[in-house]
């Protein structure tokens, strides 16, 4: 989708009358001022408690009070459906899917869609006209018939999730439209993925939840990180105890984005760096807070309870730009608040600690920490290195390859997968497509999707409160306390 997607028109829920995403926008774009929804919601600056007993894997430790320090917990929004945890899809043989936004991420991962049996692409959306058309000749290069396109305007996708022959849609637009796009995805009762973050608001992850729960649909977060191979051997040696009781974790964004964010090619539009202008805490927390999350299940036996963040001033982008831009560049006009190095430390009610960073304004070899402590050792990536007792005895990082037999069944399947990111965007789809199949839990809800985006809003509150703890919702509303499947899953029968 190209930047004047920012300026376009969508409706809220059905029962609300019509909202203009043009309002939406400009209270997104305005949420460094207006508190990214926080007040209404009772997000207070105090760590919240998060007591209670909980189930957990191999290796769990019981609740404690350290977490809350004796803060009291906010009640959640009262619940306007069932849980949606535990839910199965419907079981069907053909998943029929719809594609919203074919720039650099969605025009990559149609290519995905196709290459699984099963799977038919029956519709494509995005304004420029150029990019569904090439997207549409692959579907038809494939094999399928040519899907309905839809490129009339900002409002298209709105028919495209109006369709009664979809069963899935997949977002992968600007930061400034999942959260719209996912709204329209479940009100006219479709399942749907959205790439990270699923939205930018506080208020807007529980409209989320509540609507997932609502429409009996699952809204997803599709992070790619959590299906990586190393993080998913980690995943299962986590739950087989390896690590002992586990007590902290690591994650991060870091990743030099200078060069792409001032590319007038690269983004359609100048979308991601005017994020820069807008708020100051981490802005793409998903990527590292997912695969840790998922070690120490969150939300299926632990939940996280506050986070306090602090960031660096911001520079990086200011400098790039006077080094590389010419005079006139519109770029001239923006003031970059967005901290350059955001680091947070998130407490679970179970009192472990996990520490997510971000920074994509200075020069740094790419990382994303992927780090995973207990009391029988440690595992850090970039590079991938282990210690763990009673293995080894002598205080030296080892080599983690000397593990693979903890692989995940999924990568034992595909060792060698297409697609991009080292494999794991094929081994994403392949198992969500998978669930849709065979009618199973997805691994991972909308609670998982809103717990992972969270730190949006909230580290930029934390930030302008100089490091405040700031509560992060029960947004399963005690749904975490049972112990369930997530990303490491039993291999189907089927």
């Amino acid at each position: 989708m190209n930047d004047a997607a920012q300026q376009n028109h969508g409706r809220d829920e059905g029962d609300a009358g019509s909202m203009s995403r043009r309002s939406v926008l400009r209270t997104t774009a305005g949420a460094a001022g207006a508190g990214l929804g926080l007040g209404a919601l009772g997000t207070s600056t105090a760590a919240a408690a998060g007591t209670g007993a909980a189930g957990g894997t191999a290796g769990a430790i019981a609740p404690t009070e350290t977490a809350g320090a004796g803060a009291a917990e906010t009640a959640a929004p009262a619940r306007k459906g069932r849980t949606m945890a535990g839910i199965p899809f419907d079981r069907r043989t053909t998943v029929r899917v719809g594609i919203i936004g074919l720039g650099n991420r969605g025009g990559s991962m149609i290519d995905l869609f196709l290459a699984l049996p099963g799977v038919r692409v029956v519709a494509l959306c995005d304004p420029v006209k150029a990019k569904t058309e090439s997207a549409a000749a692959k579907v038809v290069k494939a094999g399928q018939p040519a899907p309905a396109v839809y490129t009339k305007g900002e409002d298209d996708y709105e028919n495209l999730c109006e369709r009664g022959d979809l069963d899935f849609v997949y977002v992968a637009t600007p930061w400034d439209l999942h959260f719209a796009m996912a709204k329209a995805a479940m009100l006219n009762g479709k399942h749907v993925g959205v790439e990270c973050p699923v939205a930018m608001r506080l208020d807007e992850l529980w409209q989320l939840v509540d609507l997932s729960e609502r429409t009996r649909r699952h809204c997803m977060q599709l992070e790619n990180c959590c299906y990586g191979k190393n993080e998913m051997r980690v995943l299962r040696m986590a739950h087989a105890g390896k690590f002992g009781d586990l007590l902290h974790g690591a994650g991060a964004y870091n990743h030099d984005l200078r060069g792409l964010m001032f590319d007038p090619d690269y983004y359609e539009g100048p979308w991601r760096r005017l994020w820069h202008t807008r708020l100051r805490g981490d802005l793409y927390p998903n990527h590292g807070f997912g695969p840790v999350s998922n070690y120490m299940d969150i939300n299926r036996g632990d939940r996280v309870v506050s986070i306090s963040s602090f960031g660096t001033p911001a520079l990086g982008l200011a400098e790039y730009r006077r080094a590389n831009m010419p005079p006139g560049d519109p770029s001239w006009k923006e003031t970059y608040i967005e901290s350059d190095r955001t680091i947070s430390m998130v407490q679970t009610a179970k009192g472990r600690v996990i520490r997510l960073e971000h920074d994509v304004s200075t020069p740094h070899p790419y990382s994303r920490i992927n780090s995973l402590g207990g009391t029988k050792g440690v595992f850090e990536d970039y590079p991938a290195r282990i210690y763990l007792e009673p293995d080894h005895t002598d205080d030296q990082w080892k080599d983690f390859s000397q593990y693979a037999d903890w692989d995940h069944w999924l990568w034992k399947e595909h060792s060698n997968p297409p697609g991009g990111h080292g494999g794991m965007d094929y081994i994403m789809i392949f198992r969500l497509m998978q669930c849709m199949q065979l009618g199973l839990v997805p691994d991972f809800d909308v609670y998982d999707a809103a717990t992972w985006t969270a730190p949006v809003p909230l580290s930029h509150a934390s930030v302008k409160a100089k490091g405040a703890p700031q509560q992060i919702p029960d947004f399963t509303r005690g749904e975490w306390r049972k112990a369930r499947p997530g990303v490491d899953s039993a291999r189907p029968a089927s």
